[in-house]
């Protein structure tokens, strides 16, 4: 085929080449499909190439890529195998236009997979799944470019496709152009989606625009009219810019402010973009707030509707001065101030809408889009994460990877899931009783990791339950705090049949734990809480009569000690007592029981043992009743004798002097 010299007369005769040879290609697969205006489909990439080429004026591999796109895409929509649906000889076609076109290829392919079931609950969700399948950032232009070309032929669509792709590009599309900088193509998509989802009142504003088209000329020519003079005399240079706001922009203030179309302010604006040269910030402030002093002069200004970004920018960088004014009429007009770089840092999109309207974002996404915006504009190298040398641009955000169920339904999962995370996030019965899964149309197990675009079946069994073992093959906080829930159900009835089993064999056996001893047992088996004692009880992992013997053990063991100790109690009252009789012996202190006040003191004999003369005695010094003899061999002796060591007094009977 012969190229269209006025849609791609900028590319070299090189860059012609390549491109022909893509269309080429792609005209040889699509030949005899139809659209739905029954028009070749080849209609399609080629309108999309022209976007790509004149609108957005990307490179001559980016415009091949689209024509490569649609082969790629019809031949694998012909089958569900792959391979089979897309002739070897195509493919090897396709890869022979080199590593970088075929990587924008293959992300366009899987974008167009995407059949999402319910835009408006997941747009977000999609968004970011687009972004994912983006490995080369050129992709998302593409795709916009495709989604444009989609929206201006609206109309060849049956009406359910069209309000379904008309949703599709209001929910995922336009946001992404808006957020990428590209306004223009964001306002047509917008406008073409509000011609047919609201046409009554598209027709209805866009009627009203034009009617009042030559009403804002006059007043952009009356408005700047009295201010020329001033601006000249005070050696001012500017250009003077007129913005109309879009028909859905126009529309959303009305539903937004309750207002009928008088009633929108800044439907209408105009901006002074002033000429600084190469003068600081500073000098451009002070001529944005020279001009807006001529402007408030001769008009009447709207205090409580003043903006002032000059001295406070926005967090995005977003400088300029807003004013409201009434002209001699009684108009209001909207007046924006700001100098050229200000300008241009608006228009690039460092402060585009998506930000300073507030949208809520992802800062992942949003740093990615906005480093490819910047590349874009400014002419830079778009670097792959996989090149070597520069790759400032960061790879798309992969966190997140976004999977399909059996009918469709997308779910958002951390990097890194597997099958069981899955079926987790789907239900909690559905994750405790998995045995595994189908991952496109594969049986794999339950630990499988999932990827970006798998669609993913999962496999039960009633008689399937949660282990320990599934916390090492899941990662979503959702499954792990089920796994561990039910694992902890399942160890408290285990726990409570382990203390029922135990308690009723001890009584059985009529033998007691006491806690001091469950607790040494415990730390003997190296089991931390009691709850796992019972659990492992009643799992078989300790056999009652091991508690039985363990019992025993320590019964046996206290008996000994208790014998053992009064052996040497005993032991040790003779051991004194010898040891008393042999200092006896020595003393001079021993006292004669023959008579009363023996060395001051008084006696009694003691009813507990009765001595008699004869009988081998000992004293004991008492508070009450002074001096008390005892046997020897008294059953209180022992106790005395150790207790009382310092109140014993040796005594004998008077006829052993």
């Amino acid at each position: 085929m012969i190229l269209s010299e006025d849609i791609f007369a900028r590319y070299t005769p090189e860059e012609k080449a390549l491109i022909e040879r893509a269309a080429n290609l792609a005209q040889e697969v699509l030949q005899g499909e139809f659209r739905s205006n029954n028009h070749p489909f080849f209609e399609h990439p080629m309108a999309v190439a022209r976007i790509v080429a004149q609108e957005l004026g990307l490179t001559a591999d980016c415009v091949a890529a689209v024509f490569l796109h649609e082969a790629s895409s019809y031949c694998k929509r012909k089958g569900e195998n792959a391979d089979e649906a897309c002739p070897l000889e195509v493919r090897k076609k396709i890869e022979s236009f080199g590593k970088d076109i075929l990587t924008m290829v293959e992300g366009l392919d899987k974008i167009s997979t995407i059949r999402p079931k319910d835009t408006r609950l997941e747009a977000e969700n999609y968004k970011k799944l687009i972004v994912s399948y983006s490995k080369d950032p050129r992709v998302i232009l593409l795709k916009l470019a495709d989604r444009l070309e989609i929206m201006r032929s609206l109309s060849i669509f049956p009406k359910s496709s069209r309000e379904k792709k008309a949703l599709e590009t209001l929910m995922l599309y336009i946001p992404l152009a808006h957020q990428l900088g590209l306004f223009n193509m964001k306002s047509e998509m917008e406008d073409i989606y509000f011609s047919y989802a609201e046409p009554e009142q598209y027709k209805s504003i866009t009627n009203h625009l034009k009617i009042t088209e030559p009403d804002r000329q006059k007043l952009t020519s009356d408005f700047i009219e009295p201010l020329k003079t001033r601006l000249s005399e005070a050696g001012i240079r500017y250009k003077l810019k007129a913005r109309t706001k879009t028909a859905f922009s126009i529309w959303k203030k009305m539903q937004k402010q309750k207002v009928d179309f008088d009633g929108v302010y800044d439907v209408f604006a105009i901006r002074f973009i002033i000429e600084t040269g190469d003068c600081g910030r500073e000098e451009e402030k002070a001529l944005c707030w020279k001009v807006f002093s001529y402007v408030t002069e001769k008009y009447e200004s709207d205090t409580a509707r003043l903006r002032d970004w000059l001295s406070n920018p926005k967090p995005n960088g977003y400088e300029s001065l807003h004013i409201t004014v009434k002209n001699n009429e009684g108009a209001y007009l909207e007046v924006q101030i700001r100098s050229q770089r200000m300008d241009e840092v608006a228009e690039s999109g460092l402060a585009s809408h998506w930000s300073y309207k507030g949208i809520k974002q992802e800062v992942g996404l949003d740093q990615w889009l906005n480093a490819l915006r910047n590349s874009i504009e400014n002419g830079t190298k778009l670097s792959m994460p996989d090149s070597e040398g520069d790759d400032d641009l960061p790879a798309p955000p992969t966190r997140e990877i976004f999977v399909f169920t059996p009918n469709g339904d997308l779910r958002k999962l951390p990097a890194g899931a597997t099958v069981l995370d899955f079926a987790f996030d789907i239900h909690t019965k559905l994750g405790s009783q998995c045995t595994g899964g189908r991952i496109n149309g594969k049986a794999v197990s339950f630990r499988e990791p999932l990827k970006t675009g798998d669609y993913v079946e999962i496999f039960s069994s009633k008689n399937q339950k949660p282990t320990a073992d599934w916390l090492n093959w899941t990662v979503t906080s959702k499954a792990r705090n089920k796994i561990r829930q039910s694992i902890s159900e399942k160890g408290h009835q285990k726990a409570a049949e382990g203390r029922e089993l135990l308690e009723r064999r001890l009584r059985n056996w009529k033998l007691v734990l006491k806690d001091e001893d469950l607790a040494e047992y415990m730390k003997k088996l190296q089991i931390k809480t009691i709850k796992d004692f019972y659990e492992a009880v009643g799992e078989g992992k300790i056999d009652p009569s091991e508690v039985k013997e363990y019992i025993l053990d320590i019964e046996n063991a206290r008996i000994r000690a208790a014998q053992a100790a009064a052996q040497a109690a005993q032991e040790r009252m003779l051991e004194r007592a010898a040891q008393e009789e042999d200092k006896q012996k020595d003393a001079d202190d021993i006292m004669v029981i023959d008579a009363k006040n023996v060395k001051k003191l008084d006696y009694c004999l003691a009813k507990c043992c009765n001595p008699e003369p004869g009988d081998d005695i000992f004293g004991f010094i008492s508070i009450k009743s002074g001096l008390k003899i005892h046997r020897m061999s008294c059953p209180n002796a022992a106790r005395l004798i150790e207790k009382y060591p310092y109140r014993i007094q040796k005594v004998k009977w008077k006829d052993k002097v």
